[in-house]
């Protein structure tokens, strides 16, 4: 209890320190206690925390309140306005009445006692002026003129007062009375006449006439603010009936209610705006209004849209009814444009999200449904049956499928035609095809992921021709389809006079978008055909259980008998190479007809990535240059015969590269440098002219390739028979 009755203020005591009882007891014990101050300080105390929790506590309500608090702070500002209205008309009437009786009392006392009954008789025979008499007759005329709702004869009466109350401010037949009597009541009159114009014009009933006739009285009257805010407040009140109509009609849902919504809300905005300006010009506050009042309706008109029709499409991936929609209201939006109401990123604002959600769906579906078709593609190119155009390339039926739901998409963007939504399809053009090839990727036989998204089985491409024909799915799609689905997503551009509509195709294909896409897609397609070539390359190399077929053995043991051999042909991996070339060349170019570009790549990369694996075999070379003997004569030869018959026929099919030629000459150059190195010797002088090696290789070429016999290769298979037929 002692404990519950002892206060203390910050000064008594250490702040943030435990206070015990004697401590607090330590104040009551002090000389210098005293109990008013004490008891003063502790109720100070007390009131700064009340105040400050009293504070807290406000702060909490405004907040939670804020459109209440603003809402009662405007109307106690309107309750403000017609308070001092109304003040300022009890004081004219109190200044009037107060006159008049001053008036009275001063004439009264100024006649004398003896003339009292004289003065009293006086004024009440007077007879009013001839301005009294006006006074009197207008009034009571202003208000029939009300009551009976005569609107143009009321301001004509109230033209003809402000005239009057003008001129009698520098003449002397009204009295300051009459004059402010008079003034006070064209000032209330107008207010009552604004009122009844302002009820009549938001009557449902009021045609577009009557509204723009009232609102130009109302202003007329001196009220512009007022007279703004009714045109527009009516216009809402129109647009809100109408909504109500269409959704009541039963078409609440799909492009035909986008449409009918869209084009009420923005023609009533168009015609608010027509309003305006026909009858306030372009005053700043005018303006700033309906600009203020348009973002409203289109915000309104954009929730309602995203509600009744965006949002359920947008989550299932319908992207076609989405675009069909937005761009319908961008497309009603944009008239607006013209009148200076740019209300299209008002509108982005709200759907931007929804389209990107649909486009995000819809990426996820064609992936899903690719994925569902590559497990039961056979992998034979065909036509698509869905178009009649033989100028289509041939591709496998999950490729036509992913290229007509790639088209849609693109056509489906593209009817926004909008950079930001045109980037992001894009970007999905890029995700899905990625997502294609690492499935194209799978079906390489010992690929070592082979299930989908869906954990179904990619179906294995078993032979050559289905492996190259998933090579052409991928390169004719990157290189030709996708491109030029996604000229639909660039903005309409149109033909130049002297240039067909295919070459103005062509010409947006070499736009910095369009290139910069067809590098991603070829970048993923290289992918493939670099798996390709990997796993041809290591079936050609290496056996079946795992050892390599190319090695430096095959070189070191041509020399152990001393004995030349019998014939010179190219070691039989080369000769393996050079048919698999020579088939894979001619399925390749029964499928890209009239593309031969692609086949040449292809036999390029296979023959660059075999070569540059010999050149980088560490193993190989370090018992060419260090093992236990050199590389003698027949060896060196064979060595270099394998590598002039791999120059000679990538040459002849023009699928040697740059690349690939000088390799060749470092790998013979290391092998030559590794002779001579080891038995000190001229390598050249062990070796026959380059000539044998042409034509050794040519020998090996027609008779791997059947137009030739091993009889014909004997004839030419040594230095000396070569030499003898050049001599004869």
């Amino acid at each position: 209890m002692i404990e519950s009755i002892l206060p203390y203020t910050k000064g008594d005591l250490d702040f943030g320190q435990e206070v015990t009882l004697s401590e607090k007891l330590k104040v009551f014990k002090s000389s210098g206690f005293d109990p008013e101050n004490y008891e003063i300080r502790h109720l100070v105390t007390c009131l700064l925390d009340l105040k400050k929790a009293s504070a807290e506590e406000m702060r909490k309500s405004v907040y939670a309140n804020y459109p209440s608090f603003i809402r009662t702070s405007r109307e106690i500002s309107d309750l403000e306005g017609q308070l001092v209205s109304l003040r300022n008309l009890l004081s004219n009437r109190a200044t009037i009445i107060h006159t008049l009786a001053e008036g009275v009392r001063v004439e009264s006392m100024s006649s004398g006692p003896g003339s009292r009954k004289k003065s009293s008789f006086d004024f009440e025979d007077k007879e009013p002026s001839k301005m009294e008499v006006w006074l009197s007759q207008y009034l009571d005329n202003l208000n029939i003129l009300l009551a009976e709702r005569r609107v143009d004869e009321a301001l004509a009466a109230l033209d003809e007062g402000e005239r009057v109350a003008k001129e009698e401010k520098s003449g002397d037949s009204m009295t300051p009375e009459m004059l402010s009597s008079l003034q006070a009541a064209i000032t209330a009159q107008r207010q009552k006449l604004a009122d009844q114009i302002a009820d009549s014009a938001c009557q449902p009933s009021s045609s577009v006439i009557e509204l723009r006739s009232s609102v130009e009285i109302i202003k007329r009257l001196g009220d512009g603010p007022r007279a703004h805010t009714l045109l527009l407040n009516s216009h809402h009140q129109k647009l809100q009936s109408k909504i109500q109509g269409i959704q009541t009609s039963g078409s609440t849902y799909g492009v035909a209610y986008t449409a009918a919504l869209s084009q009420l809300v923005f023609s009533i905005i168009a015609q608010a705006s027509c309003d305006s300006l026909a009858i306030f010009g372009d005053q700043p506050l005018y303006t700033s209004e309906l600009v203020t009042w348009s973002v409203k309706q289109a915000n309104t008109f954009a929730h309602l849209m995203k509600r009744r029709v965006i949002a359920s499409p947008s989550a299932s991936g319908g992207l076609r009814t989405v675009a069909e929609c937005v761009q319908i209201s961008m497309g009603h939006c944009y008239l607006l444009e013209s009148r200076g109401l740019a209300l299209g990123p008002v509108l982005l604002r709200h759907f931007r999200p929804c389209v990107e959600q649909a486009l995000n769906a819809n990426v996820k579906r064609i992936e899903q449904s690719t994925a569902a078709l590559a497990a039961a593609d056979d992998w034979s190119l065909d036509f698509s049956p869905t178009s009649s155009a033989l100028s289509q390339p041939k591709l496998s039926s999950s490729a036509h499928r992913f290229n007509v739901m790639v088209q849609e998409m693109c056509e489906d963007i593209g009817l926004l035609r909008s950079s930001q939504f045109s980037n992001q399809a894009m970007e999905g053009v890029v995700q899905v095809f990625n997502s294609y090839v690492h499935m194209l990727i799978n079906a390489l036989p010992g690929s070592s992921e082979t299930e989908n998204l869906e954990g179904k089985i990619v179906r294995i491409a078993e032979d050559e021709t289905q492996q190259i024909a998933l090579l052409a799915n991928a390169l004719l799609l990157a290189d030709e389809l996708l491109p030029r689905a996604s000229i639909k997503l660039l903005p309409l551009q149109q033909c130049l006079p002297s240039e067909t509509p295919r070459k103005a195709s062509d010409r947006q294909l070499r736009t910095p978008e369009q290139r910069e896409l067809k590098k991603k897609l070829q970048r993923f397609a290289d992918q493939l055909r670099d798996s390709f070539c990997r796993k041809h390359t290591l079936d050609l190399i290496f056996t079946e259980d795992g050892s390599a077929r190319i090695n430096a053995k095959m070189y070191l043991c041509m020399d152990e008998n001393s004995e030349e051999p019998s014939e010179w042909l190219p070691s039989l991996v080369y000769q393996e190479l050079y048919q698999k070339l020579c088939t894979l060349a001619s399925i390749a170019s029964d499928m890209f007809v009239g593309r031969e570009r692609f086949t040449t790549f292809l036999l390029m990369r296979l023959t660059d990535t075999v070569i540059m694996w010999f050149s980088d075999e560490e193993s190989f070379w370090e018992e060419i240059e260090h093992g236990p003997k050199p590389l003698g004569p027949f060896g060196l030869r064979q060595f270099c015969l394998d590598m002039h018959f791999v120059r000679l026929f990538a040459s002849q099919g023009r699928y040697l590269s740059r690349n690939v030629h000088q390799v060749i000459k470092n790998i013979i150059s290391r092998g030559m440098e590794s002779v001579a190195a080891a038995a000190n010797t001229d390598p050249y002088s062990m070796l026959p002219e380059d000539e044998w090696f042409a034509e050794m290789g040519q020998v090996a070429m027609k008779m791997l390739s059947g137009k030739a016999t091993s009889e014909n290769v004997e004839a030419t298979s040594s230095p000396t028979a070569l030499v003898s037929q050049g001599s004869n």
